[in-house]
């Protein structure tokens, strides 16, 4: 079996390891009329309602799940995915309701979902449960911009920020104070009722306030962290005026604050983190170990911006031709998080795919190793790749055939180089989203 195949079959290992559908079967369970939450315990019998709400690229699978443990108990729900991230079309998991919107920029349906979700629970009474399912993308597919904005205010700055080259905890300080469900405040609508979330994080260190910008989550955050991030990426003069007044109007105390820590509306809250990077980045060290690798299990925190990662990842590689300990071959260092990328060019890619044309570009020469750069939710930037496979001949297979590495890296257009090379890693969508991996395998 070749490095290839041998990394194909650990990030399927990594990816069946956060499977949303199972990771909600574990932390939830039902016993007659008991629900079961971890250590928690609820009794149905003192509830009117239970109802079910999500967001995220992951929420359909783990609606189901809920759905097949309590479809006789569920009065009603509205669970928002990317569009393509549904369930097959005989699977019905009614009365709870699957509606698609737009990520990793929110559209016109994410707002007339979002507001939907809102009126639901608008009539929320303390006899009510509600399961609410988060996971990665969910900043996007909820969306209700705050009093006097719109999209037309909100897109143009979500693009803005992560064509800078913004970390996610950044992006989503800014996301929660321009909004009227992000940052603590879907729970605060969701008051008094009883509010478990379970929780598929795409953030290193599963932070709840940032985890889909923590709509049920206390927020520390404030306006004037908001506006310090448009600043420190030059962005606050760029940024359309009524954005600006809004939060210079909310850091001089004229808008309400998202609700803070110890604020009573959440003394019926519950939150389980049923999955994470951290999970999958084990899976794939057991995987391949199984598969005869000496594997290691590096970290689940990888961040920075895509190119500088590259050069410590080939520092790596570098070290693997000392065999000693645990970089004996053959050896597989595992790794997780989300690198960003600053767009200079005009081409198409990703932060895996451009991660993946950096590290090639790095190791070129070097016999024997392959890196692997993976979007565990299948959709690397906006392409239909999950991400990039890369040696060290991959430079020099893209020269036989006229391609400068180099110039496609300049124009940030690793996918035509990819595609080019066959070298994309094409999953379609995998209804889980843990972040991104990278596995570094030599022999």
């Amino acid at each position: 079996m070749n490095l290839r195949e041998n990394a194909r079959q650990i990030l399927l290992a990594a990816l069946e390891a956060v499977n949303p559908f199972q990771a909600v079967m574990t932390h939830l369970q039902r016993d007659g009329n008991v629900l079961f939450c971890d250590s928690e315990a609820y009794n149905l019998s003192r509830y009117d309602r239970v109802r079910v709400i999500g967001f995220g690229k992951g929420s359909a699978p783990m609606a189901q799940a809920v759905h097949s443990l309590l479809a006789d108990k569920i009065t009603d729900g509205l669970v928002i995915v990317k569009y393509g991230h549904t369930l097959p079309a005989d699977t019905s998991i009614a009365p709870i309701e699957l509606a698609e919107a737009g990520h990793p920029i929110p559209d016109a349906n994410s707002v007339t979902h979002t507001r939907r979700l809102v009126a639901l629970l608008a009539d929320s009474t303390p006899r009510d449960l509600i399961l609410c399912l988060i996971s990665g993308g969910g900043s996007a597919l909820l969306t209700m911009p705050a009093e006097g904005l719109s999209l037309r205010h909100l897109q143009p700055l979500n693009q803005r920020l992560l064509e800078a080259g913004a970390a996610i905890d950044e992006i989503n300080i800014i996301r929660k104070h321009l909004s009227q469900v992000k940052g603590g405040q879907l729970a605060r609508r969701a008051h008094p009722a009883t509010l478990i979330n379970l929780i598929l994080s795409d953030v290193g260190g599963d932070p709840l306030d940032i985890i889909a910008s923590g709509p049920t989550s206390p927020d520390p955050s404030t306006f004037a962290d908001a506006l310090a991030v448009l600043k420190r990426y030059h962005l606050l003069q760029r940024t359309s005026p009524a954005v600006r007044a809004y939060l210079q109007a909310g850091a001089a105390g004229h808008r309400p604050e998202t609700p803070k820590p110890g604020d009573p509306i959440f003394e019926r809250v519950q939150y389980s983190i049923i999955g994470n990077n951290r999970a999958a980045v084990a899976a794939a060290a057991e995987a391949a170990r199984r598969l005869g690798f000496h594997a290691a299990p590096m970290s689940n925190f990888i961040e920075g911006e895509a190119r500088q990662v590259a050069r410590k990842i080939a520092s790596l590689a570098d070290s693997l031709s000392h065999d000693s300990g645990l970089l004996q071959r053959p050896v597989a260092l595992v790794m997780g998080g989300e690198t960003t990328v600053t767009i200079r060019g005009s081409g198409t890619g990703g932060r895996n795919q451009e991660l993946a044309l950096a590290i090639a570009l790095e190791i070129q020469g070097r016999p024997n190793l392959l890196v692997a750069c993976f979007a565990t939710d299948g959709n690397d930037g906006p392409t239909n790749a999950a991400g990039a496979f890369a040696d060290g001949q991959t430079v020099a297979r893209a020269a036989a055939i006229g391609l400068d590495a180099q110039i496609f890296l300049d124009n940030n257009n690793s996918y035509p180089f990819f595609q080019a090379l066959d070298d994309l890693i094409i999953t379609g969508p995998t209804n889980t989203n843990v972040n991104d991996l990278i596995l570094l395998l030599a022999r």
